[in-house]
């Protein structure tokens, strides 16, 4: 668990899950991306998701997992309307990133579509590589692909 300035960052449980479900609307806005949160995950891959807890309830939270090859992936990032713009994505990037080294991990990767303009400045900023994949998803889904190696050495605090 991580305490920073009133936020508790630690493994996910289900019901954080239903939460964040129930809330969908204040991460992600009027993107309905409810069928790619998977409780799976939260299931099998607890230690590597995680959710930023305060008084007021869950501000973001990240969902991973690490890959036979040593790969940190993930899968879900996304902080709550009220709480952008202060760190806290860089912070919940941070704790998957040591959960998973801690893992085994070398390096680490996300995608989102081309379009998310917002996401790709994100990852760029947090010193993601980041490749223009056609076809990654299916026929016609051009994906940006970010990639970092690990350590971070304290980059992202």
């Amino acid at each position: 668990m991580i305490f920073i300035m009133g936020i508790q960052i630690a493994p996910a449980a289900v019901a954080d899950f239903h939460q964040v479900l129930a809330d969908h609307p204040r991460y992600w806005g009027e993107r309905d991306l409810r069928s790619l949160h998977l409780l799976a995950l939260v299931q099998e891959f607890g230690s590597t998701c995680l959710v930023a807890r305060s008084e007021d309830g869950i501000r973001g939270y990240v969902f991973g997992f690490v890959t036979p090859n040593g790969t940190g992936y993930v899968h879900l990032i996304a902080t709550r309307d009220d709480a952008r713009g202060t760190g806290l994505g860089r912070r919940l990037y941070t704790a998957f990133a040591e959960a998973a080294e801690g893992q085994g991990a070398r390096r680490l990767k996300a995608i989102t579509s081309i379009g998310n303009t917002g996401s790709i400045a994100f990852h760029r900023r947090l010193g993601f590589d980041t490749d223009i994949v056609d076809d990654y998803n299916g026929p016609g889904r051009t994906m940006a692909v970010f990639h970092r190696d690990l350590p971070v050495d304290g980059l992202w605090s």
